[in-house]
């Protein structure tokens, strides 16, 4: 990297675990969560330019450019800030859209520091955090980068280290409405609110998604994988989906359940990670 150009991951999360304890008066739902980052992900490629355009190829499928998190990112910060840099973006994208993973959330973030770093603004990671916020629920946990136990809407951020397994993730070739599970009547929205402390204890083989059964209803492809993959290891619904991942203990495991997901889906394996890739890249 020079000092005008950048090359960051945008890594994918799970969520390993997601209740839902309530929904408040605007329509929003409370959640509580866990994340981990995964050693899988986007690539984003950043240069500055000095006029203030903001420039990102490849446009995505069925996204107007303004609407790209991306963008939105970048003109956010330069509006923050008063920066009249401009930067020329290029995103290698490899997670899927409506996947649960958390693509366009991870790329809002990555552009955020990536920007910060490239235009010299020095904001702070709470500052960046707070700007991320205002994009969407999941920024926020991709700009702290670490895995984080989660209230609110997924904003109030502990971080906590989770084991680090081997996961199979499989995409079941879907797209997932967020709002539409959100919406759904029969979504569970009354679990008991647990304490961090009591759902660590628990440990993986407590953990759930309350948007599985959900999901499940709804996209009878994703049922199906999940089916399937629950008879290999221990599995669950990443976010509202639509991907489907399993925990394993050994990577050789992980190779073998990955040759015989990918005779029917598209699949990925990605070890687990408490330490975001994104700020290994920019402490180098």
């Amino acid at each position: 990297m020079s000092d005008a150009t950048m090359t960051l991951p945008a890594p994918a999360k799970l969520n390993r675990l997601l209740l839902i304890t309530g929904r408040r008066p605007d329509g929003y739902h409370e959640l509580q969560t866990l994340f981990q980052f995964l050693d899988h992900g986007d690539t984003l490629h950043l240069g500055r330019r000095g006029d203030g355009e903001i420039r990102l190829t490849p446009e995505l499928p069925d996204v107007a450019p303004e609407d790209n998190l991306i963008v939105r990112a970048a003109r956010l910060l330069q509006a923050e800030t008063g920066c009249r840099l401009g930067a020329e973006l290029h995103l290698d994208k490899r997670l899927p859209m409506g996947g649960g993973l958390g693509g366009g959330s991870s790329d809002a973030a990555t552009a955020l520091l990536g920007l910060d770093r490239l235009w010299q603004l020095g904001l702070s990671l709470a500052h960046l955090a707070d700007l991320g916020l205002r994009l969407g629920a999941d920024v926020p946990v991709f700009v702290r980068g670490h895995a984080a136990w989660g209230e609110g809407v997924g904003e109030r951020l502990i971080p906590v280290d989770l084991d680090t397994p081997w996961f199979v993730v499989i995409h079941p070739g879907v797209a997932v409405s967020t709002p539409a599970v959100f919406g759904a009547v029969e979504l569970t929205r009354d679990t008991p609110p647990i304490t961090m402390a009591r759902a660590l204890q628990g440990g993986a083989s407590s953990w759930r998604n309350d948007c599985e059964a959900t999901v499940r209803a709804l996209y009878p492809e994703v049922a199906e994988a999940i089916d399937w993959l629950s008879e290999r290891a221990p599995t669950m619904l990443t976010g509202t989906g639509a991907c489907v991942f399993a925990r394993l203990d050994d990577e050789a495991e992980a190779d073998r359940l990955l040759a015989r997901a990918r005779e029917r889906w598209q699949a990925f394996k990605a070890r687990g990670l408490n330490r975001s890739p994104l700020h290994v890249a920019l402490d180098r």
